[in-house]
């Protein structure tokens, strides 16, 4: 067993951490600050390969797998979690049309959505709830060769920038009254779609979250994505494999933030003539912060090539799981140590722990990557 990163995905990882420090961190306090989207950074990261990583080459994209995604989500995440959800919402519609469009889609619409021209978007979560899949009320109508859409979708990220979203309607009932779901890709400024209220959140700021709102859109059949009536498996396949393994990866550069923050801190800060970093009680601090951090990256990085090797189980809910949680005891942990600097805004310490608390519903609560994993866990031992 062989736990290091290949001399091309270390090499590629450091591409991607050079880019993050130089286009990524002297910004993202401000961004944060001023709750602003830096749309102008996406051409960029297109031309570094990041908006369609794990796309084949004959469709403009890097021809890699979800390691590198996730390689590239945590160094994204490390200076600004709210940017790297944009990413990772992206890569959510993108994947879906990779697994399950047409190849007249995947050649309309991928090669601008791996070069950065092209945002997407995934929309599922409902006013009536998010977990609860079977319960969307967005409804579809097929009359021929047209859909005919109506409803409202909440909290969906890259609302006010995508121009394509894949969104998960009900596009019917089977014999015993169950709704049938069918996932349609929308373009933005098609006739009755547009997005709707902005949502002002605690943190991963550096995205957009938002309604986004149907009044009789009508769209043509040729924008299923996958075959009607197979919404269901679509939307948990995408939001099980990709959703969960971007979450993991985002916070573990959270994560990683804390970490690197509270050694330097420690080894800066000097009390009763010394750095902290000489405290006892510190250096337990940092070592639960470590361990975290240690625990939450073989966590990601294996259910991530697991994926690559088209092995899928429970892992990316396990990750998610942790790692949410994690996420949020390094950042306190983090606060802590930094004293009164860690509450004041001049510093990360906040911004980390408002983004992780952001994290904890993101694509499953605590308690549905528990059902799940239990789940799991009950049927193979």
């Amino acid at each position: 067993m062989d736990f290091r990163f290949t001399e091309e995905q270390e090499l590629l990882r450091s591409a991607f951490a050079d880019f993050a420090k130089e286009e990524i961190a002297p910004y993202a306090a401000k961004w944060d600050e001023e709750d602003y989207v830096p749309m102008g950074i996406v051409p960029k990261l297109g031309e570094m390969g990041i908006m369609g990583v794990f796309v084949p080459e004959e469709y403009g994209g890097a021809g890699l797998g979800h390691v590198e995604r996730c390689m590239a989500l945590e160094e994204v995440a490390r200076y600004s979690a709210g940017l790297a959800m944009m990413v990772f919402t992206h890569h959510l519609g993108v994947a879906a049309i990779l697994d399950y469009g047409t190849e007249e889609q995947k050649q309309k619409w991928l090669p601008g959505m791996c070069d950065g021209s092209c945002v997407c978007g995934l929309a599922v979560t409902e006013p009536g709830g998010g977990s609860d899949v079977a319960g969307l009320k967005t409804e579809a109508v097929l009359d021929g060769d047209t859909w005919t859409i109506n409803g409202r979708k909440c909290f969906i990220t890259n609302s006010h920038c995508a121009g394509v979203t894949v969104v998960t309607c009900k596009s019917g009932e089977d014999e015993k009254g169950r709704a049938i779901m069918t996932t349609i890709a929308i373009e933005k400024g098609t006739e009755g779609f547009a997005p709707g209220r902005e949502e002002n959140k605690l943190g991963l700021k550096g995205s957009f979250t938002g309604e986004l709102v149907m009044n009789d859109v009508k769209v043509p059949v040729e924008n299923t994505v996958g075959e009607i009536g197979k919404g269901m498996p679509i939307t948990m396949k995408e939001l099980g494999e990709v959703g969960r393994a971007s979450m993991s990866a985002i916070e573990l550069g959270i994560l990683r933030g804390c970490l690197e923050d509270a050694v330097k801190f420690a080894k800066e800060r000097i009390l009763y003539g010394k750095p902290i970093s000489k405290l006892q009680a510190i250096q337990f601090k940092i070592a639960d912060i470590r361990c975290d951090y240690e625990a939450a990256r073989l966590m990601t990085y294996n259910a991530a090539a697991m994926k690559d090797a088209g092995k899928v189980g429970a892992e990316f809910s396990m990750a998610k799981y942790f790692i949410s949680e994690a996420a949020v005891r390094a950042a306190r942990n983090l606060s802590e140590i930094m004293g009164g600097y860690g509450v004041v805004n001049e510093y990360a310490a906040g911004r980390y722990l408002r983004d992780a608390i952001c994290c904890l519903p993101s694509c499953g609560t605590s308690e549905i990557q528990k059902m799940i994993i239990a789940g799991e866990t009950l049927k193979k031992w």
